[in-house]
């Protein structure tokens, strides 16, 4: 079971002999992830009346607690019945021993599987206390029906996952500490480089732009696949020279050297989104995924208006799906945004390369602007609070099944503090101009 530990010391107010243990007070936290498939939600929904729920499968936490999902379609009870609720239920624990937990829920993207910003409801780091079985903690008016079945369904699916943290306070004492032996990172990023370098054993002679470099066919077969086809072949005998067209040899020096160190040359971040869009053509061209990955980090870092265009374009041909959504959502930041980025020769080029991406363009436009029109809508009106009963006393209503529904999973991990860094971009609210707009200038170009 992996925990994190968060120690308190008490040093003891007279002197005592250095390898005298120290008492120490740890919280010990456990976190469970579990994930509920609703599927055939409309049928729920029609089959079940308000207060009337079911029930997920029980799963542990820590192998001490164990816990349920109790689920709503049509709300707990007659005051919230136009909204989902769901709860988190203690259903074992030692005997007359209260739990402390943390109670979060997160509905998650059909799509990606990750959480959905607007719809999370975090613990906010508060501990509750639950004192008996049967305790619950939740949200009766968790979604409303409207936005739910509006944009949350996919094959009249949708998941939720509920986060439990479980804290135990535990006090002990620890021996003195033993000495560490520091470990360093690994170096044979900086042996390979040494070895490309210093050429000593280089058996293969490439020639791009007009300069030559001397490699190793292990080290650029381990790396690459299509190196790997070239090389070792059915004429790998003869590929001892090869030759390289459509490159620049400053390019292929970039590659070469992170194929054998796994990282880019400090030079190649001043050379800024230029070079990042050759190496990105490169790192497909020889199927070197990681460095494709590098480079589609530096271009998102370097997306602005006179470059929106031509890392749109580069991210749709060259099959970069999270580079083409950021740019998507650089164009759908404002009015002045598109308008700028519509200034640019990149753009021009883009509309005639490809008049899909145009269309996309356009249709995103659309699409986002009536959604936010919405969405502001319910904002105006939605009130998520939450419902706690965590000693003897009020109870949910019964559920009238329970099963598991559709498909569930638990996932045990390390509790840690992290920050989660969500490059979305706020859509502007009033998108109707820039479509008409759009539809005159491209027309005439």
């Amino acid at each position: 079971m992996a925990a994190g530990h968060a120690a308190l010391s008490h040093q003891h107010p007279v002197a005592v002999h250095e390898s005298t243990p120290n008492t120490t007070l740890r919280a010990s936290r456990t976190t469970v992830q579990h994930v509920l498939k609703i599927q055939e939600y409309s049928w729920m929904s029609k089959s079940f009346d308000t207060g009337k729920g079911l029930c997920s499968k029980s799963f542990y936490v820590g192998g001490t607690t164990g816990w349920h999902i109790a689920f709503y379609p049509n709300g707990n009870r007659v005051e919230t019945d136009d909204s989902v609720s769901v709860f988190a239920v203690l259903d074992d624990a030692a005997a007359g021993r209260a739990v402390e937990a943390e109670i979060g829920f997160d509905v998650l993207d059909p799509t990606t599987g990750e959480p959905m910003p607007r719809y999370r409801r975090p613990g906010g780091g508060v501990i509750r206390r639950f004192a008996c079985i049967g305790a619950f903690c939740g949200y009766e008016n968790f979604i409303r029906l409207e936005e739910l079945e509006e944009f949350l369904l996919k094959d009249d699916c949708f998941w939720v996952r509920c986060n439990i943290t479980v804290v135990e306070f535990l006090r002990d004492t620890a021996p003195p500490p033993w000495p560490v032996v520091a470990i360093p990172p690994p170096d044979w990023p900086q042996h390979f480089g040494d070895l490309l370098r210093s050429k000593q054993g280089a058996d293969v002679m490439l020639d791009v732009g007009g300069e030559t470099f001397a490699a190793h066919r292990c080290v650029l077969a381990a790396r690459s696949p299509v190196f790997k086809a070239e090389l070792y072949g059915a004429l790998k005998e003869r590929n001892t020279y090869i030759r390289i067209d459509d490159m620049r040899a400053e390019v292929f020096r970039n590659l070469l050297h992170f194929a054998y160190t796994d990282e880019l040359p400090p030079e190649t971040i001043e050379d800024g989104a230029a070079m990042a869009r050759d190496l990105l053509k490169a790192a497909d061209r020889y199927n070197m995924e990681r460095l494709k990955l590098v480079c589609e980090d530096r271009l998102w870092s370097h997306i602005d208006a006179s470059t929106a265009a031509t890392t749109l374009l580069l991210a749709e041909q060259h099959g970069c799906h999270r580079l083409r959504e950021a740019c998507f959502e650089f164009l759908l930041r404002s009015s002045t945004t598109l308008n700028a980025v519509m200034a640019t020769d990149g753009f021009g080029h883009l509309c005639k390369s490809n008049p899909g991406l145009l269309k996309d363009i356009l249709s995103k436009l659309a699409t986002h602007r009536d959604r936010r029109r919405r969405i502001r809508q319910w904002e105006e009106d939605d009130n998520h609070e939450l419902v706690l009963r965590t000693t003897e006393g009020d109870k949910l209503p019964e559920p009238t099944h329970h099963m598991h529904l559709g498909c569930s999973r638990s996932i045990e991990t390390h509790t840690s503090s992290s920050k989660t860094h969500d490059r979305r971009t706020p859509i502007h609210p009033d998108l109707t101009r820039d479509i008409a707009t759009f539809i005159s200038w491209s027309s005439k170009n």
